[in-house]
């Protein structure tokens, strides 16, 4: 079977409610990313930190996976899918999706400020001061904030090598390194960006655009996909 990688962004959860953080009317036009989403913002106010995801994870937790997050589930009936996303709901998992990397990190979990490697589920839509692991320290949202390294990069990249179809969806290409991943897609591999707002580098020309949200060209594209392919 063909690999079919798919990489996700905020424009595939925007039509099931959630938020996005860079379009108009987007998070950052109510908060400063300095202020709820750095290391420093965490060390400085952990409280308003705390405050603010979970107002995200309250925001998630209501929403429901949409026509896209269903198709990109089904096609795993045809092919190797992996969706590599850089959203940090659980949209693809709800919706069916097997194989799922989160690049930015997890909503609904929740990791030790003394080891990383501590990482738990968020009963309920709430994480607190005074919410410890094990070793007794501070538990922190499992999200990478803005100045830290993405540990998942590499497995994404490698991922990201064995696509004979790389299909991005619903993202400002305007984050690094996550934006970067375009770059290992192979040469042969079929290429295309699902986006009403698409824009692509001078140097990608390789990628077929389709205009259409989510919800409407994600459907219609793996349609064509399977009949083409099966």
């Amino acid at each position: 079977m063909k690999n079919i990688v798919i990489f996700s962004g905020a424009g595939i959860s925007a039509e099931s409610g959630i938020k996005t953080f860079r379009d108009s009317g987007g998070l950052w036009e109510e908060y400063c990313i300095e202020d709820v989403a750095t290391p420093g913002a965490w060390h400085r106010n952990a409280a308003l930190v705390l405050d603010f995801y979970n107002q995200r994870r309250a925001q998630v937790l209501s929403a429901q996976p949409n026509s896209a997050h269903s198709a990109i589930a089904d096609l795993e009936k045809y092919f190797n899918v992996q969706v590599i996303t850089q959203n940090i709901d659980d949209l693809h998992e709800r919706a069916g999706s097997s194989n799922v990397l989160h690049l930015h990190g997890e909503i609904r979990k929740s990791r030790s400020t003394l080891d990383e490697h501590l990482i738990y589920t968020i009963e309920g839509s709430e994480l607190k001061i005074g919410d410890v692991c094990p070793l007794g320290a501070q538990l922190r949202p499992h999200i990478v904030w803005f100045g830290e390294a993405v540990p998942a990069m590499e497995e994404a990249i490698s991922i990201t090598s064995m696509a004979d179809i790389f299909m991005v969806i619903g993202t400002s290409l305007e984050v690094y390194p996550a934006a970067g991943l375009l770059e290992y897609a192979p040469d042969a591999s079929l290429k295309i960006l699902v986006d009403p707002h698409a824009k692509i580098p001078a140097h990608l020309k390789e990628f077929s655009i389709v205009r259409k949200s989510a919800g409407v060209g994600v459907p219609e594209v793996l349609q064509k996909i399977i009949e083409n392919n099966v």
